[in-house]
């Protein structure tokens, strides 16, 4: 997790576990327009199966979609905790999502392991950043526009979820969150491009 943070400010850097896992369901079962924003897909790239067999008695692929939509939004809602809860092999929070719920019993432990890797591999990328000083960029963007309005920040607190995108490009939650590709801060012209409106709304 990065922070900077001054007076009245802060933005937030960090994983999730729980969205790694949906990102992992939704590649596998080829949902790739699902959710709002539409992301791209993950990388390493996951191959998709073919669900339909699995599922067709409880509403098909559109039951899916619609499912891992209203999964994916309450993750972004609850961000930084787990909600719902992913209890294998029962998933009793997904109760009244019948589809999800069985996609989510056949791909559990692949998940688990995908997101674990990747989690790892961010806790590296994290500890290359600390030591390279990366990170700074976040509070340079902060000071460049508060020299500009001459002025104290407004109070803000942004949190940027960093996925691992196979597209370099971050998206914009209203009104304080930001999903990001975790490669995008190793390109600092197009990190600033992406994240500098945003910071300068905030401000």
């Amino acid at each position: 997790m990065h922070h900077a943070g001054g007076s009245g400010w802060r933005i937030t850097m960090d994983t999730s576990g729980p969205m790694l896992i949906a990102l992992y369901v939704r590649d596998a079962a080829g949902l790739v327009t699902a959710g709002h924003p539409a992301l791209s897909h993950a990388a390493p790239k996951i191959r998709p199966a073919d669900h339909s067999h699995l599922i067709a008695d409880v509403g098909g692929f559109s039951a899916l979609k619609t499912e891992w939509e209203a999964w994916w939004e309450q993750l972004l809602k609850a961000y930084p905790e787990m909600s719902p809860e992913l209890a294998p092999p029962a998933f009793r929070a997904f109760s009244n999502s019948p589809a999800l719920r069985r996609v989510l019993q056949a791909h559990f432990g692949a998940a688990l392991t995908w997101a674990r890797e990747r989690r790892g591999e961010y806790g590296a990328l994290e500890a290359e950043r600390e030591a390279s000083g990366a990170a700074q960029v976040l509070a340079d963007m902060v000071d460049d526009r508060l020299l500009e309005v001459g002025r104290a920040s407004n109070d803000f607190d942004l949190t940027i979820i960093e996925l691992p995108l196979a597209e370099p490009r971050a998206w914009y939650l209203e009104p304080d969150k930001m999903i990001m590709s975790h490669e995008l801060l190793s390109q600092p012209e197009l990190f600033r491009s992406y994240v500098q409106p945003v910071v300068e709304l905030l401000i």
